[in-house]
């Protein structure tokens, strides 16, 4: 039986009467219990993605700056795709026919249709890429290695808004609990997603040098003098400057870079066009796929080998993904369907027609050049390079974006994280990164020297994240979305069977390049694993050995523990208990402020947590030490605040948290509140067998003094009718805006920021790969990461730092 109630009068014409002594308040007796908001459930509203209710002027906007963004990779891939492919040459007229039916169909089927299609809408609440994927799953299934996880953290408004049509699938549950119930299952998932993550960096650092140099071989059609070496120095310096315009944001970059990839698609498909009607207008009946049959037939195994190099006509499919964090998916589809695809198309369409009328290595070399107007060639040469460039930063933003990710799920060193952009809070900028992918691509770029072996060694990238987004994508399906069973088989079948052969056919000529990505990508995965794996023990460990209650109520008791004014913060990775580097600064200084906080930041497997769902407080006995513990949950895409802004919302937070424990908690009877908005207008209860749940829909904001009231009884009657039972006097209230009082007076002290610096050695019994792997590499990441005061924007004069040993 539900119950509504209003507040009664309103504000503005509230009646003033008199007050002294006691409020009476008699309520029938209910059965009233206290949310522990540590350790019990609660009910929040759900909320829709912010992708529901986006505006055409928005999407307009966001879909020029995907030309700009996304689309210049793929843009520029006919620069490469027909020369790569016929390297040695045409074999049959109509091999090109076949070549190019495969191009058309690949790029429908894979770019379009999986990814701008499907995949895009697997999105985390508007996030994409292998990461996003992986977030969603665990929101559903306990997946995770760390045992961070928490019942509140599924209640936030954006953790699980499609989760209820999912979970009365009976196939959602069985592989909910395959997932949660096999180890082997939770490792599997969480090596394939570090994989992909590995080989989507590492892509990162082929991109820049193929595309840019693709370009510049332009000009050995206009000078012939110029060697390779000079080709080389000048794509290095090109990329130099690229890497060096990131730290301006992709926001700007976007707005610069799209009309010249927009004129950049114009003019390819004007080109396209003039070649397929001046050359060979029958090249469109590539649109039939009996030619693929036929080219498979004549060149049998050489022909399948050829797929490798005819699959870089999608790289840069990924970034489309990965990226949609920085845009939304009606603009990415909008963007694609009416620009990139017909332009891309037209292009590799025109270029076919040339083939089919020049067959001389000389003019397959540098088809795209080859094939344009004598008089476009300066234009088009020019747009060319700045397209390539401009395609570079796709995959450039999204290692920005897979990085950020890494740092949510500990598994990587910690990095600087900069946000870009005031308006869109997916657009991020990381130095270390940065400076990393730049040395890369110009050590590529020297050391390879041509577009051919660099191809050889993109395609493995490439292959590999396909495949592995299929995986992940098969289990969303199964997980999460409400689809027929047999429209995932045919997804499963049709995707992995094709990217199948396209594996196949790269593993073939490992030995040609694609070795290089994988050394990169094994070098990348190890750091992850040593990363991920110590963070693991550490956890457990710090776990296993947590402090009693009673060990901190001694603690806290001790007559030689001294209380210093103001308010201490104690960082600590635990969401549960207190640490034991808490007992061991006590040993060593008997001292404490005299508010205490255990603080931990946690990142939630979504992109964002709204501040009013942030903070879980809970207070460690006795309660008259004023020690309380705060899980501050983030989105794995959300920015840290400043300190000094952090320490201003915690408090007002905390003071939600002191004036609600007095007002809802009768003695040790538990309490459940259930918070909605800051004001009080209504309330609603629900009377149920186990309890009595009260809705609160607004409160008091935490500043306000409870001594207003005593001139306001009808809205305290009012307000507080529905929450408290039996008599409430003046004295309790006054309590609450005591202990109010007294968490401001000790913050107007001074905030001291306490950090454990807990160093991680492996046991003296351990096996010697254990030692190698705690006490060398993962001793050597962490003293070169960025130290947790930074992270945290803590200033050194307000810093603690407390030492202590660990042997996992």
């Amino acid at each position: 039986m539900a119950h509504h109630a209003s507040a009664g009068a309103a504000r503005g014409s509230m009646e003033i009467v008199p007050y002294s002594g006691e409020l009476d308040l008699e309520l029938p007796p209910v059965d009233v219990k206290r949310q522990d908001s540590l350790y019990r459930d609660a009910t929040m509203p759900a909320h829709a993605g912010h992708h529901g209710q986006e505006s055409w002027v928005r999407t307009l906007r966001l879909a020029f700056q995907c030309v700009g963004i996304l689309y210049a990779d793929l843009g520029t891939s006919p620069l490469y795709v027909y020369a790569n492919t016929f390297k040695n040459g045409v074999g049959h007229p109509d091999d090109v026919l076949g070549v190019l039916s495969i191009i058309i169909y690949s790029f429908i089927l894979f770019t379009m249709i999986k990814i701008v299609f499907i995949a895009l809408y697997a999105n985390d609440d508007g996030d994409g890429g292998t990461f996003a994927l992986y977030s969603l799953i665990s929101r559903y299934a306990k997946v995770c290695l760390i045992p961070n996880q928490q019942a509140e953290d599924e209640l936030v408004s954006r953790y699980r808004h499609r989760a209820k049509p999912s979970a009365t699938l009976r196939r959602a549950q069985w592989m909910k609990n395959l997932l949660e119930t096999s180890k082997a299952a939770k490792i599997s998932l969480f090596f394939l997603t570090i994989l992909a993550t590995a080989l989507a960096i590492s892509d990162c650092m082929l991109t820049p040098p193929i595309s840019v140099l693709a370009a510049v071989n332009g000009l050995k059609l206009r000078a012939p003098h110029l060697t390779t070496d000079q080709t080389v120095w000048i794509t290095v310096g090109i990329l130099v400057v690229l890497f060096a315009v990131q730290r301006f944001g992709t926001d700007k970059i976007g707005y610069t870079f799209a009309p010249v990839v927009f004129v950049w698609l114009l003019l390819m498909a004007a080109i396209g066009i003039y070649n397929m009607v001046k050359y060979d207008i029958g090249t469109l009946k590539a649109f039939n796929a009996k030619y693929i049959i036929d080219y498979f037939r004549r060149n049998k195994k050489k022909g399948w080998v050829s797929l490798g190099e005819i699959l870089l006509c999608f790289t840069g499919t990924e970034a489309l993904f990965a990226d949609l964090g920085y845009f939304s998916i009606r603009s990415i589809q909008l963007s694609f369907t009416f620009g990139l695809l017909p332009s891309v198309l037209l292009t590799y369409i025109g270029q076919a027609a040339y083939l089919r009328k020049h067959t001389d290595m000389a003019d397959i070399s540098n088809v795209f050049f080859n094939s344009i107007p004598s008089s476009l060639f300066w234009p088009t040469f020019v747009l060319a390079l700045i397209a390539s460039v401009i395609g570079s930063q796709a995959m450039i933003s999204c290692a920005f974006a897979t990085m950020s990710h890494l740092q949510a799920l500990n598994c990587f060193p910690r990095v600087k994280i900069l946000h870009t952009s005031r308006r869109y809070s997916g657009q991020l900028y990381i130095p270390e990164v940065n400076i990393f992918l730049c040395i890369s691509a110009c050590v590529v770029t020297i050391g390879f020297r041509t577009t051919g072996f660099i191809a050889k060694a993109h395609e493995i990238c490439v292959v590999l994240v396909m495949v592995i987004t299929t995986l992940l994508m098969t289990i969303v399906m199964l997980l999460v979305w409400k689809v027929n069973i047999w429209w995932i088989a045919i997804f499963f079948i049709v995707y992995v069977s094709t990217e199948s052969i396209y594996t196949a056919a790269v593993l073939y000529k490992f030995t040609h390049g694609p070795y290089v990505p994988l050394a990169m990508s094994a070098v990348l995965m190890l750091i992850m694993i040593v990363w991920h794996y110590v963070h693991v023990k550490r956890y457990k460990y710090e776990l296993e050995h947590t402090v009693s209650r009673d060990e901190v109520k001694d603690l806290l008791e001790r007559r030689d523990l001294k209380r210093v004014p103001g308010l201490g913060l104690f960082y600590t990775e635990l969401v549960q208990g207190i640490p034991p580097i808490f007992p061991h600064l006590i040993e060593k200084i008997p001292t404490i402020h005299s508010v205490i906080v255990f603080i931990t930041v946690k990142r939630l497997p979504v992109p964002h947590v709204d501040v009013s769902e942030r903070f879980l407080f809970r207070q460690v006995e006795p309660k008259e030490f004023m020690v309380f513990r705060c899980v501050a949950r983030y989105g794995y895409r959300d920015k840290l605040e400043m300190a000094n802004d952090f320490v201003k919302v915690l408090v007002e937070y905390l003071q939600y948290y002191v004036r609600d424990l007095n007002l809802y908690g009768v003695g040790d009877e538990p309490l459940k509140i259930i918070f909605h908005s800051a004001r009080v207008d209504s309330f609603t209860w629900e009377r149920k067998p186990t309890g009595h749940v009260i809705y609160a829909e607004e409160m008091l904001t935490p500043a306000q003094s409870f001594s207003e009231f005593t001139m306001h009884p009808v809205s305290m009657s009012s307000r507080l009718a529905h929450f408290q039972t039996g008599k409430m006097n003046l004295e309790e209230m006054l309590k609450i805006e005591e202990d109010q009082k007294i968490i401001q007076r000790e913050v107007d002290n001074g905030v001291v920021y306490i950090i454990g610096e807990s160093e991680v050695v492996a046991k003296p019994h351990s096996n010697l790969l254990k030692k190698i792997i705690v006490n060398y590499i993962y001793s050597f990441l962490r003293k070169n990461s960025r130290n947790g005061e930074k992270m945290l924007s803590i200033p050194r004069g307000q810093l603690l730092k407390v030492g202590i040993t660990y042997e996992i």
